[in-house]
């Protein structure tokens, strides 16, 4: 199939076959289709009672308008910057689940697709598609949606692995060349991570399989690996700071079980030069995130180090990464996905690092999480937790002596807070 041959609408146009009452999926990170998504949204007060679910979206979403509020509603299956507002909105909603799991609601019905507004590559030449950046719960979403239309954007790379979608299977497609949001992480490093980046390096063994979350301290933790060997990469996204190690031979895929001398991954976020280095790259599998984030799958490589983060934790080990209080700040995510998956493997490493303080100078090792804040690890399953004062390892140890390890790795100006704590707690000083 030519590309020559294939005919292509406006976004106006393509929006027209979403009905009242429709579940919409939207493709989200690098891959969210804006133009289409505020087509739609520019259909307000035409249909009603449109349920919208997505991950993480990137990019200016214009929602916040009466009229969007009344004819959309938001039920977000993980909570990012842009959408932030309309998830804690009367208007929104958030489903907390494993990211592993996405998949399984659309696959089973619970969350049944109408219409998948998606972004792809162009078609080659015999009319593949590709999800570009993005796979994660798209294979499946596309796979269930009755109706799909596509954004093509010859700047988003052709990706292999998982995510091909035959033109022929699009109700619609719209044209747009347009550069993909990219976020810069090395520029949001600062002492504090690159510290935190040091001791979380100096647990990681040759060999290791490597799940980086989503960040500035992933980055980090790169940057100090350049004197390793035979580095692997399964995880569920990565960004520009694989290239380099890629480049000097320390990734090598080479010892993992599960593809091995390949980045198994679910989508990518960065900069263009990631984009482009994923371009039509063999290296690289970009795979369903319910394949790539399953426990039993990730358990199989040897000496998994998953490094994730969070926004508070507390004295007992509880932590706490997609909410501030009751105020959903972010979602569940791959998190869990991870933290088991590494601690089930031969040599993992489960990892939670975090800046001992927030921006305002609070500390993030709390005697008690904020009222209704949600663990997302739980203290069962917490290994290790890494500030930029150290790293503890909390796995076996009991609330008394997880109180004392994580006041030593706290900010200096919030020791005494934690002792105090601690003295509460357990009728004694530390």
């Amino acid at each position: 199939m030519s590309s020559h041959s294939l005919t292509y609408s406006t976004p106006e146009a393509a929006v027209e076959l979403v009905q009242s009452g429709n579940r919409v999926f939207m493709h989200g990170s690098a891959a969210t289709p804006v133009t289409l998504i505020n087509a739609l949204l520019k259909r307000a007060g035409s249909i009603t009672g449109v349920e919208l679910t997505a991950i993480s979206t990137f990019g200016k979403i214009d929602w916040n308008h009466p009229e969007v509020l009344n004819s959309f509603y938001l039920n977000s299956l993980f909570v990012s910057e842009n959408i932030r507002g309309w998830a804690n909105s009367n208007s929104g909603g958030y489903v907390p689940v494993f990211l592993s799991e996405i998949p399984l609601l659309f696959d089973r019905g619970i969350l049944p697709i109408d219409v998948a507004l998606i972004q792809v590559s162009p078609p080659d030449m015999h009319g593949y598609c590709t999800l570009g950046t993005s796979a994660d719960v798209a294979i499946s979403a596309v796979r269930n949606a009755k109706k799909i239309i596509a954004l093509v954007n010859p700047r988003m790379p052709r990706v292999l692995g998982d995510g091909f979608v035959h033109f022929s299977r699009f109700d619609a497609a719209v044209w747009e060349e347009a550069e993909l949001p990219e976020v810069d992480y090395s520029s949001r490093a600062d002492e504090t991570t690159n510290k935190i980046g040091q001791q979380i390096a100096s647990l990681i063994e040759d060999g290791a399989t490597l799940q980086l979350g989503i960040g500035a301290i992933p980055d980090a933790v790169l940057s100090h690996l350049t004197n390793h060997k035979n580095i692997g990469i399964h995880t569920e996204m990565f960004s520009d700071g694989i290239i380099p190690l890629v480049e000097n031979g320390v990734i090598t895929n080479s010892l993992k079980k599960v593809e091995p001398g390949k980045i198994a991954t679910t989508f990518i976020l960065g900069t263009r030069k990631v984009y482009d280095f994923a371009n039509n790259n063999p290296f690289i599998n970009c795979m369903d995130v319910s394949f790539v984030n399953d426990a039993r799958i990730i358990l199989k490589n040897p000496k998994v180090c998953a490094i994730n983060s969070a926004i508070e934790i507390d004295i007992t080990g509880q932590v706490c990464a997609d909410s501030i209080g009751t105020y959903q700040y972010s979602g569940i995510g791959g998190q869990m996905d991870f933290m088991r998956g590494a601690a089930l493997s031969a040599g993992g490493k489960p990892i939670i690092a975090l800046p001992s303080t927030t921006s305002k100078g609070l500390s993030r090792i709390v005697p008690q999480l904020k009222p209704g804040a949600g663990v997302v690890t739980t203290r069962g399953h917490i290994h290790y937790v890494a500030t930029e004062y150290g790293v503890v390892n909390l796995y076996g140890k009991n609330m008394e002596q997880r109180t004392k390890l994580l006041a030593s790795i706290a900010h200096p100006n919030h020791k005494d807070m934690l002792e105090r704590a601690y003295h509460e707690r357990f009728g004694r000083m530390p």
